[in-house]
């Protein structure tokens, strides 16, 4: 089943190169600028957390372009 508090590694790709002011709003992220984008890659503890990045995307006014979610850790059936 499905759980949706659980960690997994995102790529969040926004529009324009963030300065290092702004890759700061960002500290659990690792960034990359990929020409005219930046990709922001990285593990969040849980969905609060991809919220939190989400609305800091907007309050910096960025556009975001594109969200992927690759999993977490890997469920242990016990």
């Amino acid at each position: 089943m499905n759980n949706p508090t659980k960690s997994a590694c995102y790529e969040i790709r926004v529009r324009g190169q963030l300065s290092q002011t702004l890759l700061g709003a960002f500290p659990r992220l690792h960034a990359e600028i990929q020409g005219a984008e930046t990709l922001l890659v990285g593990m969040l503890p849980e969905q609060a957390a991809l919220h939190g990045v989400l609305a800091q995307i907007e309050a910096l006014c960025l556009e975001l372009i594109e969200l992927r979610r690759f999993g977490g850790a890997p469920e242990l059936d016990v």
